[in-house]
C-alpha cells in the first residue's frame, strides 16, 4: 500500500459515511481526495483526464442528488411548485441540523397545504415522495461512491511501492 492509496482510503471512508449525513459534502470531499492522492502519488498528464471525468461524475452525482427529491415529489403527486418547495427547503435547511433532511420535506409540504391549497392528506403525500426521492438520491450516491472508490483504489495500488 503506498502512502497516495491510505491517504484517498481514509478520505473516501469519511465520504462513504458522510454520504448518509447530510451536513457532509461526501461526493467533494471523495473528489478532493482522489486529487490529494494523485497528487502524492505523482502528477502525469495522464492524471488530468482521470481527474477532469471524475469531476465530471461528481457534479453529475449532485444533480441526481438534487434531481431525486423533484422526481419523488412529483411521482407522489406533488405539484411543480411543491418540488421548487422542497428545492428551497433544502437550502434554508442547510442552516438547520437536520436540515437537508426536514427542510425538503418542510418545503414540499407547506406549499401545497398553503400556496396549492390541497388537503393535509395530499399535502403529506408529496412530502412523502419527497422524502422517497431523498432515499433514492442517498442509495444512488452510495452506489455511486463505492464505484469510484473501487476504481480509484484499485488505481492507486501498486505493490511494489509499498509502505510496508
Amino acid at each position: 500500500m503506498t502512502l497516495a492509496f491510505l491517504v484517498f482510503l481514509l478520505i473516501w471512508l469519511v465520504g462513504v459515511v458522510g454520504t448518509f449525513i447530510p451536513v457532509v459534502p461526501a461526493t467533494l470531499l471523495i473528489f478532493v481526495g482522489s486529487v490529494i492522492a494523485t497528487f502524492i502519488d505523482g502528477f502525469q498528464f495522464s492524471d488530468f483526464w482521470f481527474l477532469l471525468g471524475l469531476g465530471i461524475i461528481s457534479i453529475a452525482i449532485g444533480l441526481v442528488d438534487n434531481l431525486t427529491s423533484i422526481w419523488g415529489t412529483r411521482k407522489y403527486g406533488g405539484s411543480k411548485r411543491a418540488a421548487w418547495g422542497a428545492f428551497w427547503g433544502s437550502i434554508v435547511g442547510l442552516a438547520l441540523p437536520m436540515g437537508l433532511i426536514v427542510g425538503p420535506l418542510g418545503g414540499a409540504f407547506l406549499v401545497e397545504m398553503y400556496m396549492e391549497k390541497k388537503p393535509v392528506d395530499q399535502a403529506l403525500r408529496s412530502a412523502w415522495g419527497t422524502f422517497v426521492g431523498l432515499l433514492t438520491g442517498i442509495a444512488a450516491k452510495l452506489v455511486l461512491h463505492i464505484l469510484v472508490g473501487i476504481y480509484e483504489l484499485n488505481r492507486l495500488w501498486d505493490p511494489s511501492r509499498a509502505l510496508f
